[in-house]
């Protein structure tokens, strides 16, 4: 519970406070770090509870493997990988194939990745084709992301998803969230001034659009998609619901308090790079959850390493 609400540190003390512990309570520590971001502890939990002698499972691999797609531990990750059936004897299912392919994805080895799925002893599902398309986005490797949305649609295995993320690819090429405060939830929306207190958080927005300037921000207008002007794609990123509920964290909450922020969709880049700068200037430690995991910001740095 504590790892799934952030507070990664109060979970880790649970669980030296044990006296015993199982499979199922390492299995939770590991996917724990690996959502916080905390790719290194997770892996050293495994290795300890190897070293104590509990036999990890299928559940433990999924973990560990998620751990080092979000840390960028290719080396790590593929070592682990061999082990599941050379050393434990357990099959590779497709969640720990899929875990390998976002983790080439995520580092840009798209080609390599791309090879894996297709000398992989697995039949890919739209999850594992979806994750490298989402990576041949990102990277901007557009020849390879059609190529794997056409496999998806020969094979019948697109959704509404696939189209979304094709449309994402030809944009980026060019061609065309909520916050605690006082036991109470506050809910924001892309440029949303439906709160009672927008005025003071958009001055707050203001304050630190020109706090960002003097950082050398520059602003990743190519994640816009939308045809038009570049100071409008400038406004448009600079509303994002992240913002909005972190300035209203700001000037809702005492300094030094940590601002927490549960977010429905994957932060974007731009976004990401903006909350780092905004830990520095503020000296403030910024949790965001989004769709895939945590991320933790303090002092203008991430715990993911800027791999998520």
């Amino acid at each position: 519970m504590y790892s799934r609400c952030g507070d990664i540190d109060e979970a880790a003390s649970l669980f030296e406070d044990l006296k015993a512990r199982d499979v199922t309570t390492y299995n939770s520590m590991i996917v724990g770090y690996a959502l916080n971001g905390k790719s290194i502890e997770a892996i050293k939990i495994f290795q300890r509870m190897k070293h104590e002698g509990v036999k990890p499972t299928s559940i433990t691999f999924s973990g560990v493997l998620n751990a080092c797609s979000h840390g960028g531990l290719v080396d790590i990750g593929f070592d682990i990988f061999e082990s599941m059936e050379t050393e434990y004897g357990i099959e590779r299912r497709i969640e720990h194939y899929g875990c390998m392919v976002d983790l080439l994805g995520r580092i840009g080895r798209l080609q390599e990745a791309y090879d894996f799925i297709q000398k992989g002893n697995i039949a890919p599902d739209n999850i594992i084709w979806g994750s490298l398309l989402s990576a041949c986005r990102i990277h901007k490797k557009f020849e390879l992301g059609e190529r794997v949305a056409k496999i998806l649609l020969e094979y019948g295995a697109a959704d509404s998803g696939t189209y979304i993320l094709l449309s994402n690819v030809y944009a980026s090429r060019g061609k065309f969230n909520s916050i605690e405060v006082n036991n109470e939830i506050h809910e924001f929306l892309l440029g949303d001034i439906r709160h009672p207190e927008r005025e003071a958080i958009y001055s707050k927005l203001k304050e630190l659009n020109d706090m960002l300037e003097s950082e050398d921000y520059a602003p990743a207008t190519d994640v816009i998609s939308q045809d038009i002007e570049e100071h409008e794609k400038r406004w448009a990123l600079s509303i994002h619901s992240e913002r909005l509920a972190i300035c209203y964290g700001l000037i809702s909450t005492k300094p030094c308090t940590t601002i927490r922020v549960v977010k429905n969709l994957r932060v974007c880049n731009d976004c990401h790079s903006v909350i780092k700068l905004i830990s520095k200037i503020t000296q403030r430690k910024i949790v965001v959850r989004d769709r895939n995991r945590f991320h933790h910001f303090e002092n203008g740095v991430c715990s993911c390493g800027d791999y998520w």
